[in-house]
């Protein structure tokens, strides 16, 4: 199973969250001098040597007691050791090692995951010579950097990258499906409704990993292998900060699946943290499919589900070619018919196009509306082929590959869309020199 997350922790106001933006190339994370600023779970795409991998910021908190503030952030390190491939242990030189960082340090010793140890701000050569009293933590992993100018995160990344797999999907015969989406919008009810039908088309297979439950579904003509993320299993032994444990749990499951069932809450609509998942999808080149759940108890009007859909579809412009489907999992209102466009957009991922049909409609299509010239020069694309990967994506070749605009790039894409099934699927367009 694909797992290639990759878990910042440590204190609030080392430096986590400016380490996480320069990572992920955008500036996602609120960044403030003050502690516990980031509330929400953040979490991106990475990309380093040629291997993509998730990272996660697990944030600071803002509580009242002191006692809860530290066990929330014990807690956060149990959950990244349990759920990550791998932990980056940040720390601040400015303020040296703290009984916070000697608490972490040791709950990290303890386990069999690969740790790092970031000593943040080390940017002039005072602070490089009094970074190396973290040596004394005991980690062999030791890197002194900056996260604001980025020196040094290029040797970190190096040895991290070293743990994550190559960017490969496992091709299983049958579908996964990951049903993600945040707390109590009705997950394990549709996983329920789903399964609880009859008592033989439940067959449960241990999951790769300790907690997560594969179930098969087998049944109308239909197989597929539904990865749970609504957290059907309690932990025992650890309390751990539910809101972080989901939002690991999900990434986990998009990592592994093929397409993901992101579900919503009619009556809150799409807000930030499922937008979060949809691009964490999106990026990870996964079928979508949107689900409004509790839409018996929305009120409606005659065009209501017109307008909420294109509400939607405003919302995750520009990839909005997702299929959205208006479901009660409680009432069994159009759950199968939910699976049945799940199963579709997995066709649509698979599609596999000839490339003489292809060159057939897309050279017409660049025939009728040439990509537009560059300082005087003209770019001509003579030939297109589908990539080999297990997600569509299309090569262009071309006589000038770096000048082809991305607004040109969008209308290759429509037109493939247009001419070819590719609902709820990323599609990449790439252009090569010919």
């Amino acid at each position: 199973m694909s797992n290639n997350i990759v878990a910042i922790v440590g204190r609030p106001n080392v430096g986590k969250s400016t380490f996480y933006n320069r990572l992920i190339g955008e500036r996602q994370a609120i960044i403030d001098d003050t502690s516990g600023v980031t509330r929400d779970r953040q979490y991106g795409t990475s990309f380093w040597n040629g291997k993509t991998f998730t990272v996660v910021d697990t944030g600071g908190f803002v509580k009242n007691s002191e006692d809860v503030f530290e066990a929330a952030i014990r807690s956060q390190v149990q959950i990244a050791l349990q759920e990550a491939r791998a932990i980056i242990f940040m720390v601040d030189v400015t303020t040296g090692i703290t009984d916070l960082d000697e608490e972490v340090a040791d709950l990290l010793r303890r386990s069999d995951k690969p740790v790092f140890l970031a000593v943040n701000k080390v940017d002039n050569s005072q602070r490089m010579m009094d970074a190396n009293e973290f040596w004394s933590l005991g980690f062999e992993e030791t890197y002194f950097l900056s996260s604001l100018t980025g020196s040094g995160s290029g040797d970190l990344l190096d040895a991290v990258v070293e743990h994550i797999d190559e960017d490969e999907e496992e091709k299983s015969e049958i579908p996964k499906f990951a049903i993600v989406g945040q707390p109590n919008v009705g997950k394990s009810s549709l996983t329920n409704a789903l399964l609880g039908q009859e008592r033989n088309i439940v067959t449960e297979i241990a999951g790769t990993t300790r907690d997560s439950i594969h179930t098969k579904y087998s049944k109308f003509g239909k197989e597929f292998l539904l990865i749970d993320t609504a957290g059907i299993r309690k932990k025992t032994k650890v309390h751990e900060d539910l809101e972080f444990y989901s939002v690991m749990r999900a990434i986990k499951a998009i990592e592994e699946a093929d397409v993901c069932i992101l579900m919503i809450d009619a009556q809150l609509g799409l807000e930030a943290q499922d937008m979060s998942i949809f691009r964490l999808a999106q990026r990870r080149n996964k079928g979508i499919v949107i689900l409004v759940n509790k839409w018996d108890l929305a009120e409606k009007e005659t065009n209501t589900a017109r307008d909420y859909e294109a509400e939607i579809k405003r919302r995750i412009a520009p990839f909005s070619d997702v299929p959205v489907v208006f479901i009660s999992a409680t009432e069994k209102q159009r759950i199968f018919k939910a699976i049945e466009v799940a199963l579709e957009v997995y066709d649509n991922r698979s599609r596999k196009i000839k490339t003489s049909e292809l060159n057939e409609v897309m050279l017409e299509a660049i025939e009728r509306y040439p990509p537009p010239a560059h300082r005087g020069r003209f770019v001509k694309i003579k030939y297109v082929t589908q990539l080999p990967t297990y997600y569509p994506a299309f090569a262009f070749f071309c006589n000038n590959p770096k000048h082809v605009k991305e607004n040109y790039r969008n209308y290759l894409e429509n037109q493939l869309r247009k001419n070819f099934n590719f609902t709820g699927v990323p599609v990449s367009v790439f252009f090569r020199k010919k």
